[in-house]
């Protein structure tokens, strides 16, 4: 999990799960549809930064209002298997 600080400190959090080519796709579920792959985190950084700009920009060319983060919550749970 990771926090991205945009104009007007907006804070978004993005979700990177491995994916089966060996990279991560990368959600964040205040955004809905927005999903991008990267091959690395350095690369992840980079690429999201790019999606989230484009959604955005994307939102406001339709002037649909910013969706601003509510509370985000994680919990890891341990099941015998």
């Amino acid at each position: 999990m990771s926090k991205i600080t945009l104009k007007n400190n907006r804070e978004y959090t993005a979700f990177f799960e491995e994916n089966e080519l060996g990279g991560y796709t990368i959600t964040v579920p205040a955004l809905p549809g927005l999903v991008t792959e990267a091959k690395d985190m350095k690369q992840a950084k980079v690429v999201l930064q790019d999606a989230i700009t484009c959604y955005i920009e994307g939102l406001k060319k339709s002037k649909v209002e910013i969706p601003k983060e509510s509370f985000v919550a994680s919990m890891r749970l341990q099941f015998a298997v």
